[in-house]
């Protein structure tokens, strides 16, 4: 498990891009036969990636976490982003996750493994993980289930529907939130004008892009602002300091998890196009 430590703002002004990218990106989650893990300063927050093909993958604890197991603390999402069906076992119960579906696991579950239902075409499964105080029920959740908020416009570039699986009026959890977006056809921009949340972190996953398309994400303070050129399947950490939005070469999917003091999706400081620098 890989181990990203906290910055800060004024320290982030003197970063290159080479430093940048080292400390907010994550550029290879998801290998064959492989569970990769990024454990984030920022709330806790531990994002990783499953690609089961003939194996099956176990999410365990290891020597970091200093538990017995994973979620003897914490809680997890879990949502398939390949065609191939993804199987996720929790204490022997098995859960059928097709592309975009979404399972939660509650504190206190002991054993989670991955599988795919056909190695020749294997499930790629995001995981994000926080800490938890309270268990509540495991759930799955189809992407056809879940609350659609409809959003933005072509004429600015930004027409896409906000789906929220784990949240206050979906899925229950302790503090962990996760949806995805989906762009429209030719449209690019996401979340623009931008907000800050310094009550919480965010991590963006963003997937279902062509081999040569870029999405440029935008992070830093308002007045201060950097860029992060990012390909298919990366991750970015947004800190609670900073706005977090992004425009791509095509359109494209992402999916956002949040996780901190406050467990209200609303709940965010909006930042006008005056105040971007």
């Amino acid at each position: 498990m890989e181990i990203r430590y906290a910055t800060n703002p004024t320290d982030v002004k003197r970063y290159d891009t080479e430093r940048i990218r080292k400390e907010f990106l994550v550029e290879n989650l998801f290998k064959s036969n492989e569970l990769n893990l990024v454990y984030s300063h920022y709330d806790r927050l531990i994002t990783g990636g499953a690609v089961p093909v003939k194996e099956t993958l176990k999410l365990e604890a290891g020597d970091l976490l200093k538990t017995e197991y994973f979620l003897e603390r914490r809680e997890v999402g879990i949502i398939n982003i390949a065609e191939g069906v993804g199987i996720v076992t929790v204490d022997g119960e098995k859960y059928e996750l097709n592309k975009r579906d979404c399972v939660y696991v509650g504190l206190g579950h002991e054993s989670v493994a991955f599988s795919s239902k056909d190695s020749s075409n294997p499930a790629r499964l995001y995981i994000v993980s926080a800490t938890a105080h309270k268990q509540y029920p495991t759930q799955k959740i189809a992407i056809e289930e879940a609350t659609p908020n409809h959003m933005g416009s072509d004429s600015q570039s930004n027409k896409r529907t906000i789906y929220q699986y784990i949240h206050a009026g979906g899925i229950q959890s302790c503090q962990l939130m996760m949806g995805m977006t989906l762009l429209a056809p030719n449209n690019m921009w996401n979340t623009m004008p931008p907000h800050l949340h310094d009550r919480r972190m965010e991590a963006y996953l963003y997937f279902d892009m062509d081999e040569d398309s870029r999405v440029i994400h935008f992070m830093g303070r308002p007045d201060e602002t950097r860029h992060i050129v990012m390909r298919n399947e990366q991750v970015v950490f947004s800190p609670p300091w900073s706005i977090h939005s992004g425009v791509g070469t095509d359109n494209y999917t992402f999916i956002w998890a949040m996780a901190g003091e406050n467990y209200t999706f609303t709940d965010m400081d909006s930042v006008s196009m005056d105040e971007l620098k």
